[in-house]
């Protein structure tokens, strides 16, 4: 069997989130939270900076950390004859460690490296396998698509345009080649996922009771409910985020399932 990379998918976030954009776009986004569990929580946008850690003008306190991957091999992982690099690898830890380091710098405590590195080996499996899904499956995205899935993840992101989120990939060295590819994994992999997996739209019931404990968790928290937007201007952001859910948990449903009957081997 010929061996390939998946250099070509940029993944630091789960399957159901343009991995590259919402990471690599944080500083210029509202710094919105996707909380994304279909790959133990890959999909979520680094905070623009830290709240709790040091004081805004100590340099130190907001310095990204480096994480330690000189025992990472160079095939982390092989999902059905296709590598997923070192290179890959790399590049989704950096991110999700940095953000893991920013989030506990006020506690004091340092993110636990060894189990990371088993959560993003797991994540880009799982991704790998969605991914060929939904290749077997004769999925292709079009360039409308590809033009879809950017304006939507510009949404996520806090940007204007899906021309925004490819301007702001290239200046992170990302070339608008790249995220169109990365765009067009991203539009099959969800195009498989609701193929597989019954998706409800959530009723209004359920989201009033989403916000209804969204404000109670607010004020729980020692806020008041009154800083908390009303349900009505809540309710398409709930909505997201509860399709999201169902997605997600799909996700790791569908992935399972083409682990078993597939060949994976996990290097780290």
């Amino acid at each position: 069997m010929k061996v390939r990379s998946t250099s070509a998918l940029r993944r630091t976030l789960a399957a159901l989130t343009l991995t590259a954009a919402l990471g690599l776009t944080a500083a210029c986004s509202s710094g919105q939270d996707d909380p994304s569990q279909a790959s133990d929580g890959g999909g979520q946008a680094a905070p623009a900076a830290s709240d709790g850690g040091g004081a805004a003008g100590d340099p130190q306190a907001q310095q990204p950390q480096e994480a330690d991957v000189s025992d990472v091999p160079e095939v982390v992982a092989t999902v059905n004859g296709t590598e997923i690099t070192k290179d890959d690898f790399v590049q989704t830890y950096q991110s999700q460690y940095q953000q893991m380091a920013m989030q506990q710098q006020a506690g004091g405590q340092a993110p636990d490296e060894e189990q990371l590195k088993t959560q993003v080996a797991e994540q880009l499996v799982n991704n790998e396998l969605l991914r060929q899904g939904a290749e077997d499956a004769g999925i292709k995205a079009s360039d409308k698509d590809i033009d879809t899935t950017l304006d939507e993840i510009a949404e996520q992101s806090g940007l204007g345009s899906g021309d925004e989120v490819v301007s702001a990939l290239e200046q992170q060295g990302i070339s608008a080649e790249q995220v169109r590819q990365d765009a067009a994994s991203q539009f099959a992999i969800t195009t498989y996922i609701e193929q597989e997996a019954d998706i409800a739209e959530p009723s209004d019931e359920e989201l009033k009771a989403q916000y209804d404990a969204m404000v109670e968790q607010q004020s729980a928290a020692g806020g008041s409910a009154e800083e908390v937007p009303s349900f009505e201007e809540m309710k398409d952001q709930l909505a997201q985020q509860a399709t999201m859910q169902q997605q997600n948990e799909a996700a790791t449903e569908i992935a399972g399932k083409l682990r078993e009957s597939g060949d994976v081997t996990i290097n780290v």
